[in-house]
């Protein structure tokens, strides 16, 4: 059976609601995503993401309790499931393989 793709926007949104676990929801991703890789998304950019993120089994959402900060709304939570886990350990090597794949000289002309 063929693995879901997951790509670079995808694995970053990921990345993103590991990092904040239980304080995911689109608003804090879209900020985090701004604020911490300098990079402008937008709020239904990282919507549509987690949809699909979701579609995969890569997240799951619940609905949080209402604040009046949002006007008596709720926010959709997210976590990452098992199947995100791997998705984005399976990432992490499959980067870390190609990294070493590049020779030291190539390397340190680009000083990495």
């Amino acid at each position: 059976m063929k693995r879901p793709f997951l790509g670079e926007l995808e694995e970053i949104v990921l990345l993103t609601v590991a990092a904040l676990q239980k304080s995911a929801y689109c608003a804090s991703i879209t900020q985090t995503i701004d604020q911490q890789m300098a990079r402008s998304i937008s709020f239904p950019t990282v919507h549509t993401t987690l949809q699909r993120l979701e579609e995969k089994g890569f997240v799951s959402s619940l609905m949080g309790g209402a604040t009046t900060e949002r006007g008596g709304r709720q926010k959709r939570l997210f976590t990452v499931t098992v199947a995100g886990q791997q998705a984005l350990i399976e990432c992490r090597h499959l980067r870390t393989y190609l990294w070493e794949q590049i020779p030291t000289p190539v390397l340190q002309l680009w000083g990495a």
